[in-house]
């Protein structure tokens, strides 16, 4: 017979550890996830080596508890718990639901108090318990069948505790654990406890009188005049403080021992939930996760075709060009698939790109396709020199449009919310990864048959609901032209000077090794400085720096804690700029060497235009949006970066601070306006209003401050995160965020405004109707609310800015096909639009685009683009 095995978990301790263990995380919805992603790491490491028969998550319901009662101020020193927190606790529900662990939370008790009332019961029935939690008040618990396992820095280094361990750590019984709360106090939980006792006091004096009220029967015995002081004038506040530290072991806990049962939760469920969380990373963590075999798919009548014909090219013909993962920047198609009126036929692609007809049909503008992912078609035909044109409906973009936070816009997935036909996963068919191969024919053909065969069947369905929100000219006009340019942009890829590229690492190579030098001088020693271990005793031990934080094996060097640290000794910014240049040269210069093209020399990176729910871009395969500029090593990257031909040079055009003048225009702000219409410092403006000063008496301090409440009141910042950035007091923080929106009334009404249209109606919209549900604005529960709130605030601006970049290159390709200039679009950074040009052609490109970037739309304020050109990337910034 299986012997029960319980785990409880502290929940609301085990999140503020992960929350603060991690840096600021969050998926591509913009969802914070760091406390859950630790949260959940713990969770696994948990269930894999505990193997628990019951398990129980126990959560604080409330700000206040029947302790309370007893003293007013009890947890009163506590800060308010960070929105970004807040926010994650229901999702940590969520995650316990995929789970299917059970959790409680009682009015007016603690988690503290379930957890010691089930590990009672569990004692008294012979049950092997394991409490897991951050908070040492649980170690009263510990008896000979409840282990306590605290978390010691981080999440997943713990450490356990039965009666042996605890008292080789303290020399207490886990009763004695109250009265050492009794004497020395709780700061955390603003326990008063007895003045001028600390923990090393209250250990002796236990030893000696066992506990509070042994001390005070001695009182008269205890030597120290002071000490005899403090314990008779505070001998009310002792026992008090060990009554408000004794954990209540008879809460009313409605669950019985039998209903706390697990097994696992459904692993397909799970694995939803993982990937709508962003955690591929854990995917292969999911107990009980196996394979997902090829359900059996009703027939459709899929034809194999040796050879293309005329019927199989009619108006509104959905097309669907396959290609593996893998080779996507390698012209290798595995197939093409053609649905019409007149049937449903897979061919082999030399079939299409040696015809002539498929070359006539697929060039013509006039000749309608319907297609799924034009972008990915665009970049597949263009490795064979087929220039795919006339697309009138891509059904992943429409797919993306009316559900941008969807975890997928696969057909498969598409399908399966919109239509009564069974299309699989790519994956089921083609394997991942490594394992990644094109199937037996029979079962290729019908899997590609079907995707067309869905296409078509998707277009009038989707294009009714995107009539019905007014969004069908943001698929026709936008989306679409622009996966056309991308594709193209893709296919043509950006010139690289491998041999530049080698020098830059050079010369990384060797600044390391001066940083290696400046390092040990100022260590006094030699060490292996990417050792966290060696790294720790230096800072630690031989400099006697504080120590802020530890993991399972030894001291934390994370790159938080070594700016924390930076202030303390000047050999941390010395280790943090050696770091930088390490990830350049590894990540940057090694992976973009990696990522050269061997046929084109050149880097073809991947655009993702499916993926943001703000509508932004984003590249990968290398990503190119991301190489950092913050050092100058790293700027220096973009010297490797050149045109295709000699006697071009790449012309670079930026928005100047779109979003804030989006703001401005948005919010209908008087003072934002006035500032834009007049050419001011927009960041000057602001610190001059702010700090009450002439913009002339403006410090880089201020200005700086001023910047990072400018751009987080576009990106919904809290006093939380604005005191991170800024390193300041969250109060301080505060008062920054209510002083701005005084000053700026337009902003604060346009906040309110774009709240109660999402309360309204569900979602919020773009300038250009882009759409972002929210249907957690009218929840009952605050923090879900405060979360929609926030993104009812920041996503029309970061979306109409996301817009307007996609439609200037719109504007932008057609503008250059009718100015007969031969500048190419290269890549879209951000709010940079990036080209190659004959320098002969340069100043009147540079004309052009300021003209058509600038009047792409028409705003309150001016839309400023600043353009620039050089024989480099790096040059031409």
């Amino acid at each position: 017979m299986t012997k029960n095995k319980l785990v409880l978990i502290d929940g609301n301790s085990i999140a503020y550890r992960a929350f603060f263990a991690l840096p600021l995380l969050n998926n591509d919805k913009g969802v914070y996830t760091n406390a859950v992603y630790g949260f959940t790491t713990m969770l696994l490491k948990v269930l894999e080596e505990e193997k628990p028969t019951h398990m129980m998550v126990a959560f604080d319901a409330g700000k206040t508890t029947f302790r309370h009662d007893t003293y007013s101020s009890y947890k009163g020193t506590r800060e308010k718990t960070p929105p970004e927190l807040a926010e994650q606790l229901p999702v940590m529900r969520e995650l316990l639901d995929a789970f299917s662990i059970p959790y409680e939370e009682i009015e007016n008790y603690e988690a503290d108090d379930i957890i010691g009332t089930l590990s009672r019961h569990a004692s008294d029935a012979g049950w092997e318990t394991t409490i897991f939690t951050g908070d040492k008040d649980l170690l009263q618990l510990v008896d000979k069948h409840t282990t306590v396992t605290l978390t010691k820095k981080g999440i997943t280094n713990v450490e356990a505790y039965d009666p042996d361990a605890l008292h080789e750590r303290y020399g207490l019984r886990p009763d004695q654990i109250v009265d050492m709360k009794g004497l020395m106090g709780d700061s955390s939980d603003n326990i008063p406890g007895v003045p001028g006792i600390g923990e090393k006091t209250a250990l002796k004096l236990l030893a000696a009188y066992d506990t509070v009220e042994g001390v005070y029967e001695h009182i008269d015995e205890i030597s120290g005049k002071k000490m005899k002081q403090n314990l008779s004038e505070n001998e009310e506040q002792a026992r008090m403080s060990r009554k408000l530290a004794e954990i209540y072991r008879t809460a009313p806990v409605q669950t019985e021992l039998a209903a706390l049962a697990w097994e696992q939760g459904d692993p397909k469920t799970i694995k939803a939930f993982f990937e709508e969380m962003g955690f591929q990373s854990l995917l292969g963590r999911i107990p009980g996760l196996e394979e997902e075999k090829p359900e059996e798919l009703a027939d459709i009548d899929v034809k194999k075709a040796e050879e293309l014909r005329p019927e199989m090219l009619t108006e509104g013909t959905a097309l669907v060009v396959e290609s593996l993962e893998e080779n996507y920047h390698h012209a290798v198609m595995i197939g093409v698939a053609l649905a019409n009126e007149n049937g449903t036929w897979v061919l082999d692609p030399s079939a299409c790109t040696e015809s002539d007809l498929f070359r006539e049909w697929a060039e013509n503008e006039e000749r309608t396709k319907w297609v799924f992912d034009a972008k990915r078609a665009v970049v597949t035909l263009g490795w064979e020199d087929v220039f795919l044109s006339g697309i009138t409906f891509d059904v992943q973009m429409a797919s993306y449009l009316l559900d941008p936070g969807a975890s997928s816009h696969d057909i498969a997935a598409i399908t399966s919310r919109r239509s009564g036909m069974q299309v699989q996963v790519d994956e089921q068919v083609y394997g991942k990864g490594k394992k990644q191969a094109v199937p037996p024919e029979e079962e290729l053909v019908q899997h590609l048959g079907r995707k067309a065969a869905a296409a078509r069947e998707l277009k009038p369905i989707l294009e009714k609901e995107l009539k019905q929100n007014e969004q069908l000219a943001l698929l026709t006009d936008l989306e679409m032209p622009l996966s056309v340019i991308l594709g193209r942009m893709e296919r043509h890829g950006v010139a690289v000077d491998e041999k530049e590229l080698h020098r830059i690492g050079e010369s990384l190579t060797e600044r390391l090794a001066e940083m290696e030098k400046t390092i040990y001088s100022l260590a006094g020693t030699e060490f292996n400085i990417n050792s966290p271990k060696q790294l720790g005793e230096i800072l630690f031990e031989k400099l006697g720096l504080p120590v802020l934080k530890k993991t399972k094996t030894g001291y934390s060097t994370s790159a938080d804690v070594l700016e924390k640290l930076e202030p303390e000794h000047e050999i941390i910014s010395s280790i943090l700029t050696y770091r930088q240049l390490g990830k350049l040269n590894s990540t940057y210069i090694e992976g973009l060497l990696k990522s050269v093209h061997s046929k084109t020399g050149r880097i073809h990176t991947r655009f993702n235009q499916a993926l943001t729910q703000t509508g932004r871009l984003s590249s990968t395969d290398p990503n190119l949006q991301n190489i950092p500029i913050r050092l100058e090593e790293g700027r220096k990257i973009r010297k490797a970066f050149i045109p295709t031909s000699s006697g071009e040079v790449i012309l670079a055009a930026d928005y100047s601070q779109i979003e804030l003048r989006v703001l401005a225009h948005m919010a209908q702000d008087t003072s934002l306006i006035e500032a834009f219409n007049q050419g001011m410092d927009i960041h000057t403006k602001t610190a001059a209003d702010v700090f009450g000063v002439s913009p002339e008496d403006v410090d880089s301090n201020m200005r700086r401050t001023a910047k990072a409440v400018n751009f987080g009141i576009v990106y919904g910042i809290s006093d939380y995160g604005l005191s991170q950035s800024l390193g300041i007091t969250r109060k301080e923080a505060a008062a920054f965020i209510e002083t701005y929106l005084k000053n700026y009334p337009g902003v604060q009404d346009y906040m309110e405004s774009s709240k109660a249209f999402a309360r309204e109606n569900g979602y919020v919209t773009t300038m250009m109707n882009r759409r972002r549900y929210l249907p957690e604005i009218t929840s009952k529960n605050f923090n879900q609310r405060s979360f929609a709130e926030r993104t009812a605030m920041n996503t029309p601006i970061q979306g109409t800015a996301a817009d307007i970049i996609k439609q200037a290159m719109v504007d932008m390709s057609r503008a250059l096909d009718e100015s007969g200039l031969s500048g190419t679009m290269l890549l879209q950074v951000h709010d940079e639009l990036i080209f190659e040009t004959p320098e002969k052609e340069a100043e009147k490109l540079s004309r052009l685009v300021a003209e058509t970037m600038e009047k792409t739309v028409s705003l309150d304020v001016p839309l400023k683009v600043d353009v620039s050109y050089g024989s480099t990337w790096y040059d031409a910034k």
